[in-house]
């Protein structure tokens, strides 16, 4: 889908050629770094595009060229970048999350005064995004995105036929809004929230915001203005240091764990780089927070909330635990080519980064499992070599998947481990009938085994795994999850996830208030290890009276005991509900599917609904209000003040494709395409009949055919209009499935 926005827009912009700026002024071309890049013509920021299906509309609307006619139509529809004039950016930052709002302006410079074209919104996101909402005015009509629980969608037809609204590589959100006039303006708001990577004692977000050449307007005399305001509250009490910003920001305010930026200016040309700001922690030990807040009088859940922060410190000198790891990893067939190479290189580098005295070993697994050593191994330089060569002998994908056996197997081999905390990888691409099975066994087993049972770290890749399985199984193994969804991310996301993860430095985490508060609700319930590369968040729900201070304790490497005292702090300038709401609702999605539990699955929809995070339960619609003539497009009215409601592809990540295993279809064979065309059939007809009569009317075809005999003539005769046969009633089909639902 993603190759398929690229050469939509590369062709777009030879499209654009054809537009008449005057003799003095020429179009602004694409630099050589955008014509370079892997990820050709892809935005790296927010982008507006005239979707341009007739290409006889393509011209300057202030001066129109009368060009001679086009005939034909693009198939798919090109892509033209709209000039843009204003974008402002607004960033808040709370603990490890940010919320991103983009306001722009872009204006349609390419499409004729009198004519109309549909125009597609185009916003990438950085780590973990999510879509919270955009609103667009027109000048015939303004459209805003809006969440609705899936259960309460009456119109399942048009919801499950919605053709627009997808997520490209999961980072770059695409929906288009109708008939917008040649030479009109364009407002659009976005706003998502993303998580902010922690990295070498620091938190880190970068933000797309680079916007290429051809998006600035010919015409000089226009003002071009670009913001960017960043607002920090960290959380803590203490000062935070900043690191690195990547526009020349100017300090407004700065507080105890607070930080305002502002960067402001009219610019010849727009940022060519991304938003980037990093900041640490002024800790070198183990420190830690904790927040509470009262929930707000719309909030459907009235208990009071907390959240309480551990974070490692920036002392990259202290002393891990040991490492004993088995890797075990998916090479079904569904694996093979991009997947299973970027998997081995990962996993490479893995253990070349092990020290003497860690462990490991490695299970391959399909229908069966291969194990490289029946026992743990010392990471010896010999050993390394040896498992070097037996992952290119043996991690070739073929066969099917089966998850219990590997994951059993490695379990028994962890069970004798010494002083060392033992942790498994799951590394798959594909979802298995037992995955309930699998969690429950193991959830029984470890509460069985008490707080040195091993831990489990998952990794998915691509859509066809359950995500919410691997993420229930990494919360009972107290460990990590990240996922991949495609080939270009898999070795960088595998590896991060590694070293994140396998550095531990403080284990079997107590938090003594806990155990006495009312109602109490926790997500994660069982809380992980804190990592060197990664805090550990703990938060939920309670009732009662919350203590003034609280002791969190656990185990360091050396086996001594550690302890820190905590003093709570009012979280009165930070949206705990907000900030929460996407690791919450995952968590209850686990177990909603753990569990199949309808009451929890209502509760994720309206928390979804209250904080604007998608979820598995709630569908994303388009609401439209024409402000003249109505539009067209598959919409369903709604009957207030000419309001009408376009339904948007589901961007969830799905519960799993048992089909697609068993299939073993490789990764991003099953994205939905970007354009549907309407005139596709009838196209597909059109060229099969005019193939036919090519091949019929050719002189050699006629002088062949009067040198066979009758019976061969005549057989012949009826193979092709069996052929042709087959080939109407497919196109008549269509066309009628296509007339339903349109009358429908």
């Amino acid at each position: 889908m993603a190759d398929q926005l690229s050469s939509s827009v590369a062709f777009g912009l030879k499209l654009s050629k054809r537009i008449y700026y005057g003799r003095q002024v020429s179009a602004p071309k694409a630099s050589v770094m955008e014509k370079s890049s892997s990820d050709t013509w892809l935005p790296r920021g927010p982008m507006v595009y005239a979707e341009i299906k007739e290409p006889g509309v393509v011209d300057n609307p202030d001066i129109p060229t009368y060009q001679p006619y086009v005939y034909g139509l693009c198939e798919p529809p090109a892509l033209i970048p709209l000039h843009m004039h204003g974008v402002e950016m607004e960033v808040d930052c709370y603990l490890d999350t940010a919320f991103v709002s983009v306001s722009g302006s872009w204006r349609v410079h390419c499409v004729l005064a009198n004519k109309t074209c549909d125009c597609r919104i185009a916003i990438p996101m950085g780590e973990q995004g999510s879509v919270l909402g955009v609103e667009v005015s027109t000048t015939r009509s303004s459209f805003y995105t809006q969440l609705i629980a899936t259960r309460d969608t009456c119109d399942t037809e048009n919801k499950d036929n919605a053709k627009d609204g997808c997520l490209l590589k999961r980072q770059i959100y695409t929906f288009k809004v109708s008939q917008v006039e040649g030479g009109s303006n364009l407002h659009v708001k976005v706003r998502w929230s993303q998580k902010m990577v922690y990295q070498d004692g620091q938190f880190c977000l970068s933000v797309p915001f680079s916007f290429p050449t051809y998006v600035i307007p010919v015409a000089s005399n226009i003002n071009k203005t670009e913001k960017i305001q960043l607002n920090l509250k960290a959380g803590i009490g203490t000062q935070v240091l900043c690191k690195t910003t990547s526009h020349p920001f100017k300090e407004i305010r700065r507080g105890a764990g607070e930080l305002l930026l502002l960067y402001e200016a009219e610019v010849v040309s727009f940022s060519s780089t991304d938003f980037f700001f990093s900041y640490s922690v002024c800790s070198s030990d183990i420190s830690a927070g904790l927040l509470l807040r009262a929930p707000s009088p719309h909030d459907h859940d009235q208990r009071e909330m907390f959240c309480f922060t551990l974070f490692p410190g920036s002392d990259l000198c202290r002393k891990v635990f040991r490492k004993v790891i088995i890797f075990v990893v998916d090479i079904s067939g569904s694996m093979q080519g991009g997947a299973i190479e970027s998997a081995k290189t990962a996993l490479l580098e893995a253990i070349s980064n092990l020290s003497q005295t860690d462990s490991f070993n490695i299970i391959a697994f399909n229908e069966i499992s291969a194990a490289f050593s029946p026992s743990i191994e010392l990471a010896s330089n010999e050993t390394i070599e040896k498992a070097a060569e037996w992952i290119s002998t043996n991690l070739i994908a073929k066969g099917g998947t089966n998850i219990v056996s590997p994951l059993n197997q490695a379990i028994e081999m962890v069970a004798e481990t010494g002083d060392s905390v033992p942790l498994i990888f799951l590394i798959t691409d594909g979802a298995v009938e037992n995955e309930r099975d699998i969690c429950n066994n193991i959830k029984k087993l470890f509460l069985d085994w008490g707080p040195d049972s091993p831990r489990i770290c998952t990794f998915g890749i691509g859509s066809y795994c359950n995500h919410f399985f691997l993420q229930m199984l990494a919360q009972i193994g107290r460990g990590y999850y990240d996922a991949a969804y495609d080939i270009d991310s898999i070795t960088f996301r595998m590896q991060r996830l590694f070293d994140s993860s396998s550095s531990l430095i403080l284990t079997n985490i107590k938090i003594d208030a806990l155990e006495h508060i009312d109602k109490l609700e926790m997500y994660p319930s069982r809380i992980p290890d804190l990592s060197a590369g990664c805090p550990v968040i703990v938060s939920g729900r309670y009732s009662g009276k919350f203590p003034d201070t609280l002791k969190a304790s656990g185990t360091l490497s050396d086996l001594s005991r550690f302890v820190v005292d905590v003093k709570a702090q009012n979280a009165k300038d930070i949206p705990l509900d907000r900030v929460l709401a996407r690791r919450h609702i995952d968590t209850l999605t686990c177990h909603a599917w753990l569990s199949g539990s309808k009451p929890l699955e209502e509760k994720v929809a309206k928390m979804s609904i209250q904080t604007g995070i998608p979820s598995e339960y709630t569908s994303l619609i388009l609401v439209q209000t024409d402000k003249g003539k109505q539009s067209s497009g598959p919409v369903l009215m709604m009957g207030m003040n000419g309001r009408k409601v376009i339904f948007l592809r589901n961007t969830g990540i799905g519960f799993g494709d048992l089909m697609a295993t068993s299939e073993n279809l490789p990764l991003g064979s099953g994205e939905p395409k970007l354009h549907v065309s309407k005139d596709f059939m009838m196209k597909a007809a059109t060229n099969f009949c005019g193939s036919l009569m090519d091949r019929c009317c050719c002189m050699c075809f006629i002088q062949a055919c009067s040198q066979v005999n009758d019976k061969c003539a005549v057989a012949f005769t009826q193979l092709c209009t069996a052929l042709a046969c087959f080939q109407c009633l497919s196109c008549c089909c269509e066309i009628c499935d296509s007339c339903d639902q349109c009358c429908g």
